[in-house]
């Protein structure tokens, strides 16, 4: 089978599998230049409302093909940080569901997600400091943001794995649940991420990015009072029934 990624949408939640069984499911060259643009048509598709990203599989992902590296370095990086950029810069909720290893570009696409579960037994790692590699500030910076200074130096100086309970605690993962169990419950939160509004969760996750300008304030306050939302939510608060958001960006 060809490496790919594979698409699957339903109920408001797309779904990218990362698909190269033959090598942990590494990124290859094509996969990297692909991914932005997959992302680009499900943030303009109004029924998507989530964006789960996963490996086939018992693997999240291994990281980069290292054939694509001994090819050309510097362009797997550059396409590398700007699939990453793509997916932190995605405007509805993302979700990478992890099993197995979680290393390298697959840590890297992992942590540009807003959330992430994992199955006790999986493995995270960074590891360009056994390629001699420097990892991409933007990168750093997003680690460092999730983890702290301490844990993202660890990661990054040593290039070591560590298990999933370690990074539970140190805010890497979001939730770790048995391995029988991650399916479940990765498909019960979407759908609770997907039933709820996207205006709320669109402006939230702007001005959890960093410092928000004024006029994105603005902005956000004129969407909130033309979306019909907060009406909506309201109204069903007071009736006692499930919200019907409509706001899709």
């Amino acid at each position: 089978m060809e490496p790919a990624l594979q698409l699957d949408t339903a109920d408001g939640v797309a779904t990218v599998v990362i698909r190269n069984p033959a090598k942990r499911n590494a990124m290859t060259t094509a996969m990297w230049r692909r991914l932005p643009g997959l992302l680009d048509r499900l943030a303009a598709d109004p029924a998507v409302r989530v964006l789960v990203l996963t490996g086939a599989g018992d693997t999240f992902c291994a990281g980069a093909d290292i054939g694509s590296l001994r090819e050309s370095a510097g362009e797997s990086q550059g396409l590398a940080v700007a699939a990453e950029d793509a997916l932190a810069a995605f405007p509805k909720p993302t979700l990478a569901a992890v099993r197995g290893y979680c290393v390298g570009g697959g840590c890297q696409l992992a942590a540009a997600c807003d959330l992430r579960f994992a199955a006790e037994g999986s493995s995270f790692g960074i590891t360009p400091a056994k390629l001699g590699i420097v990892y991409p500030a933007s990168s750093t910076r997003r680690l460092t943001g999730l983890v702290g200074p301490a844990t993202a130096k660890y990661l990054l100086f040593s290039g070591e794995l560590i298990e999933a309970g370690r990074a539970l605690r140190t805010g890497l993962v979001d939730e770790l649940l048995p391995a029988g169990e991650l399916d479940k419950r990765v498909a019960e939160f979407t759908r609770i991420l997907a039933s709820r509004s996207l205006l709320t969760q669109a402006a939230a996750k702007e001005f959890a990015s960093g410092e928000v300008r004024p006029e994105r304030e603005a902005y956000w306050a004129e969407r909130a009072r033309d979306s019909g939302d907060t009406a909506e939510g309201v109204a069903a608060f007071l009736e006692r029934r499930a919200p019907r958001f409509t706001w899709s960006g």
